[in-house]
């Protein structure tokens, strides 16, 4: 792997330590937010059940200008007190977001927790498990409940190992699939400070970026049960680029730019198999939104999906529904 591309900081905030005279505790839980609304009740409900007290854990959200709904409000009745607020000055946009909650956590460990996710419970006593059984890892997930707007099951993530443990090659495996939900991973602080924050250049898939550059530089813990839930809806920050094919954009850019972490014949495998898996899911969308009658949506798609691998495996279904668009199209 190339150690200069995994600390290359021309598109990363730098993460700083924090002051010596402050308070470490052992969890830091920040929780971005933009519009959230109800959810972020919710949010911060799965949190209190496993409030371990302020010494061992910071609880903090921080809103990026929220304008259709009051988040100090909420947190203010939830929180009682017990959970801090930071406001941005204006809307900064979800990477510089991250980057305050990055900058403000206190902890040895921080739980980024978006403000329409949750956490099981058990959650923290899980994840606390593997970062002492094993000093050396960088970070330590779960597996994910997927839910819908209204909390209803969708799924899981796929189960990689029968028993918790440092997660066998961990590198090929979080490389070639985006298999961690943000809110099922946790990750030391000084991992943050050694590799810098979230890319700049990501609007989607930042995250699957972070996770493989974590893992290119350390041991990742795994955690069989599923003790986080990740909501999927259209106002999702992925959702809302479903119809542009950015969504898919992104992910062939974040591909690109980790490809760079990985070890020559790690990186020879690795990579056009993961950019097939996300052609294949670029078309299974395109299915989706012609069914739906979003003829441009579907095309998008389409187009990402040769983007990501233009060979005859994912040309020729690419045909067939681009046909079915231009019949579409041509209907009265």
């Amino acid at each position: 792997m190339s150690r200069s591309s995994i600390l290359d900081m021309r598109y990363r905030d730098a993460v700083s330590r924090p002051p010596p005279d402050q308070s470490v505790p052992f969890w830091s839980v920040m929780i971005p937010t933009f519009n959230s609304g109800d959810y972020l009740r919710q949010t911060l409900a799965s949190v209190l059940a496993q409030d371990q007290g302020p010494e061992r854990m910071q609880i903090e959200v921080i809103d990026d200008a929220s304008d259709n709904d009051d988040p100090a409000a909420i947190v203010a009745e939830l929180g009682k007190g017990r959970v801090q607020f930071t406001r941005q000055l204006r809307n900064v946009g979800h990477i510089a977001n991250f980057h305050t909650c990055l900058q403000r956590a206190r902890g040895q460990v921080v739980h980024l927790l978006h403000g329409d996710d949750l956490v099981e419970p058990g959650f923290y006593e899980a994840l606390e498990h593997g970062f002492h059984a094993v000093p050396e890892i960088g970070a330590a997930f779960c597996r994910a409940r997927f839910v819908d707007e209204d909390g209803r099951d969708l799924g899981l993530t796929e189960q990689e190992e029968d028993h918790a443990g440092p997660l066998p090659d961990h590198l090929a495996r979080l490389a070639r699939e985006q298999r961690i939900m943000t809110p099922s991973i946790a990750v030391r602080r000084s991992a943050y400070v050694a590799l810098g924050g979230f890319d700049q250049r990501l609007v989607c898939s930042e995250d699957w970026e972070m996770w493989v550059r974590i893992a290119a530089r350390y041991p990742v813990w795994y955690e069989p049960r599923p003790l986080a839930k990740y909501r999927m809806h259209l106002q999702s920050n992925t959702g809302r680029h479903v119809r542009t094919g950015d969504d898919m954009a992104y992910t062939r850019q974040a591909i690109d730019i980790f490809a760079d972490y990985l070890p020559p014949a790690t990186r020879q495998a690795v990579i056009p198999a993961a950019k097939r898996i996300y052609a294949r899911a670029s078309l299974g969308m395109a299915d989706r939104m012609l069914r739906l009658g979003d003829m441009s949506a579907a095309r998008a798609q389409l187009w990402q999906a040769i983007r990501l691998d233009a060979s005859p495996a994912i040309v020729w279904p690419a045909i067939k529904i681009m046909a079915r668009t231009l019949a579409g199209a041509s209907q009265p």
